[in-house]
């Protein structure tokens, strides 16, 4: 195998296929990044066995000054071989397989011979044969993930919940993630051809996927989606991401969103959250990490107490406060993270009782669906 190719374009291209690659993986070929050439392009190749992602490099696009000289393939250490690439000077880089598996990269004056891995002991990806595409709109799609996979668990002990529940039927999209002290519920109208509308799909993918998927996809229109019984696959233009679901069962989370409330405040989101970041200074040097939220009819006050260190009021400045008065007792970063979703927008901060989760919803939701945009937490007891 042998090619030349523009230097800047080629690491983005092995950024973004590096994500896929762990060093902790127990298969030595997997920290290795695949490379195949032929009369058509460069196929970039990288996975950690939960995840899989393949990059296409057309030899017509001419911004990437590709030129394949002999085809073939090889598996080459992954972190390495980045290093090299990045600092490299010239923006021409030619790469060449020779003999006992010795890769040669040199740009300019600079020449490396690293050994590699031969491409036949790279495993498969999963062949995922699905004639039943979905296409989702890319920027709305990667909001929703965005919106949601905040919630997800971190916690090993239940896997289950380190996973963002996708349900598409009915023309809509709706995902859903909590970790049982917090969840985030988003749902869009998607496009679903007509032989697919009778059909529903209930996936759980996991939240890390999301992430990686959300950071490389570009902002072209639309991308596919495609499962099968335990893979999903996202495709856009020269892009194949891989990822495993999770098995089991999610918990019914409609249960947990209510659906009537007690006391209601409406204000601005970035300034409801500068005022629990400004109470959070304390709380996260004492033991407990909690704020208390107290609405009367007087006022809406936010407080800290750190017996460690001190406490901290503050009145808010809000548009509305209706209802019973109210005190609440919550972990602030969860709040802090639900009201980053919602940039500058007004939002309603909905209560039923100090013991009872409580939502964070915009105030304009451009939409007809009910419950299409939900951020919910769960108080913390303070007695």
């Amino acid at each position: 195998m042998k090619f030349n190719i523009n230097r800047p374009a080629f690491i983005k291209y092995i950024t973004d296929v590096q994500r896929a690659i762990s060093s902790r993986t127990t298969i030595p070929v997997l920290t290795g990044i695949k490379m195949v050439a032929d009369k058509t392009g460069l196929m970039l190749s990288g996975s950690d066995s939960d995840i899989s992602i393949e990059i296409f490099i057309p030899i017509e696009d001419e911004s990437n000054d590709l030129e394949i000289i002999k085809e073939g393939g090889i598996v080459l250490p992954a972190r390495i071989f980045n290093d090299i690439v990045r600092k490299m000077s010239d923006e021409k880089l030619t790469i060449e397989v020779g003999d006992n598996l010795q890769t040669h990269i040199t740009s300019a004056n600079a020449a490396f011979k690293i050994n590699s891995i031969d491409v036949e002991s790279y495993p498969n990806f999963p062949t995922i044969d699905s004639n039943e595409v979905i296409s989702l709109p890319t920027n709305l799609f990667k909001q929703v993930i965005q919106h949601t996979v905040i919630a997800t668990s971190t916690q090993e002990s239940r896997p289950i919940l380190t996973g963002v529940n996708i349900t598409i039927e009915n023309g809509t999209l709706k995902a859903v993630a909590t970790d049982s002290h917090r969840l985030s519920q988003r749902i869009i109208p998607i496009n679903i051809p007509e032989s697919l509308s009778e059909n529903s799909y209930k996936v759980i993918i996991p939240g890390k996927s999301l992430i990686e998927l959300s950071r490389i996809v570009e902002d072209q229109d639309t991308i596919d989606m495609m499962v099968t019984e335990n893979q999903v696959l996202f495709k856009a233009e020269n892009l194949y991401f891989y990822s495993r679901l999770l098995e089991g069962y999610y918990p019914d989370t409609n249960r947990l969103i209510p659906t009537t409330s007690s006391t209601n405040l409406v204000m601005n989101a970035a300034d409801l959250l500068q005022a629990t970041d400004r109470a959070s200074l304390l709380s996260h040097e004492g033991k407990n990490n909690v704020v208390k939220l107290s609405i009367s009819d007087e006022k809406v006050e936010l407080s800290g107490n750190s017996p460690e260190i001190g406490t901290v009021r503050e009145d808010l400045q809000y548009q509305e406060a209706n209802g019973d008065p109210l005190v609440i007792s919550f972990n602030p970063d969860y709040l802090k993270d639900a009201l980053r979703t919602f940039g500058h927008q007004d939002v309603m901060v909905s209560f039923t009782a100090p013991i009872r989760p409580f939502t964070v919803v915009p105030v304009d939701n451009h939409t007809d669906i009910e419950q299409a945009y939900i951020q919910l937490i769960t108080p913390v007891r303070t007695y």
